[in-house]
C-alpha cells in the first residue's frame, strides 16, 4: 500500500523555470498520448518521446505513468478550480451559479476526450487521496455561493454543496461520454436542474 501511494507521487518539485517547463512539456505530453492512445496505450515511453525528452529525463521527476496521470490530473483540476473562484466574485447567487455551471462544462468540453479519461482514472484509490484538496476546495466554493443573496436556506449546507458537486459532476461527466458538444445546451439543462434543486 506505501509502495502504491508513493508512486502516485512526483519525485520531486521543479525549482527552476527550466525545469518548470520540462515538466510542463511532460503533462502536456501526457494528456496528447491519452487523447491517441486511450489508457491501454498510454506508456512513460510514448510520452518521453512526444515531449522530445530521454527516458531518463522523464524519470527525473515521475516514477511512473501513475505519477504522471495523477499530476495531470491536478494540473487540470487546478485550471478548472480556477475558473470556479471567478464565481465568487459574482455579485448574486445566480450569477455566481452560472459562473460555476460555465466553468465545468468548459473544463469537460474544451478537451473532452482527456476529460472523460481523467475522470475514469480520479475513481482510482489512490488517485482520490491525491486529489482530495481539491474536492475540498470544490465544496468549500459551493458552500460559500450558497450562502449569497438570491438562494433560499437550504435545511443542511454542507449536504445541499455535495449533492450540487454530484450533480453537475453526473450532468457534465454523461454528457462528454455521449460525445456532447452543445455548451449552451448542456449549460442550460444544469442550470434548470439546480434551479429545481435549489429552489429558484
Amino acid at each position: 500500500m506505501t509502495k502504491k501511494t508513493l508512486a502516485v507521487k512526483p519525485r520531486k518539485t521543479p525549482q527552476q523555470s527550466r525545469a518548470g517547463h520540462t515538466v510542463a512539456t511532460l503533462l502536456e505530453a501526457a494528456a496528447l498520448v491519452l487523447e491517441t492512445q486511450g489508457i491501454a496505450g498510454f506508456t512513460t515511453n510514448l510520452v518521453a518521446r512526444r515531449a522530445g525528452v530521454s527516458i531518463g529525463s522523464l524519470y527525473q521527476y515521475f516514477p511512473g505513468k501513475d505519477a504522471l496521470i495523477v499530476a495531470l490530473c491536478q494540473r487540470e483540476r487546478a485550471a478548472f478550480l480556477a475558473d470556479a473562484q471567478a464565481a465568487l466574485q459574482q455579485a448574486s447567487g445566480p450569477a455566481a451559479l452560472a459562473q460555476l455551471i460555465k466553468a465545468s462544462v468548459h473544463q469537460q468540453l474544451q478537451r473532452p476526450v482527456l476529460a472523460r479519461l481523467l475522470d475514469l482514472e480520479m475513481g482510482r484509490p489512490a488517485m482520490v487521496r491525491e486529489l482530495q484538496p481539491f474536492r475540498e476546495a470544490m465544496h468549500d466554493l459551493i458552500r460559500q455561493l450558497l450562502e449569497y443573496e438570491g438562494f433560499l436556506p437550504q435545511a443542511d449546507i454542507e449536504i445541499a454543496s455535495d449533492d450540487i458537486m454530484a450533480i453537475v459532476r453526473a450532468m457534465v461527466n454523461a454528457a462528454g461520454e455521449r460525445g456532447e458538444a452543445d455548451r449552451e445546451g448542456l449549460t442550460n439543462r444544469i442550470h434548470r436542474t439546480l434551479s429545481g434543486y435549489l429552489g429558484m
